[in-house]
């Protein structure tokens, strides 16, 4: 900007792009998740799959928020519309906390009364939400230190990809130790 106003920095067009190739990547992911979840019997990959079906949305609001950073001020919006990138930035965070929330009740339900764990299955998709949440963030790394959305975007897809490890290690646990 010039005249010594304040810079806001926008995400690049490419990051479009990554939009659109990270909500196809988790898209499908829901799918393949919710069906395995289903045929293995598993709650938990079918709790797995309606949270990546949030991850899609905040992805989804975060893109829209890029394109709408772009937008020029006019007489109703003298600034333009670059508050809507901290509002998708909060909107994924108080996702990922409902997501934390809804995953810590399903986790005390299961301590009080555990099933049985369909493992080999729950750890190969679970693999597979590595790979997808892992690539997705890798999409949005060059953008995630310059751009607050971005940057929300990038966290979200991130710790998701940091929860499968988690459920992969817990796997391997159940696997050994019955």
């Amino acid at each position: 900007m010039t005249g010594g106003g304040h810079s806001h920095s926008h995400a690049p067009a490419s990051f479009g792009t990554a939009f659109a190739i990270g909500i196809a990547l988790n898209l499908g992911f829901v799918f393949v998740e919710g069906g395995y979840g289903v045929v293995s019997n598993s709650m938990a990959l079918i709790a797995d799959a309606g949270h990546n079906l949030s991850d899609v949305l905040g992805l989804v609001v975060a893109w829209i928020a890029s394109v709408l950073v772009k937008r020029p001020p006019s007489q109703q919006f003298t600034y333009g519309l670059r508050g809507s990138s901290i509002l998708a930035a909060l909107f994924n965070a108080v996702f990922l906390l409902l997501t934390l929330g809804a995953v810590a009740w399903e986790a005390v339900q299961r301590l009080a009364s555990p099933q049985p764990v369909a493992v080999k299955t729950v750890m190969i998709v679970a693999g597979g939400g590595i790979v997808i949440n892992g690539v997705t963030a890798w999409l949005f790394a060059s953008g995630a230190k310059s751009d607050i959305n971005i940057r929300g975007a990038f966290l979200h897809v991130a710790a998701d990809a940091i929860v499968s490890v988690g459920v992969v290690i817990a796997g391997v646990v159940i696997l050994f130790t019955g």
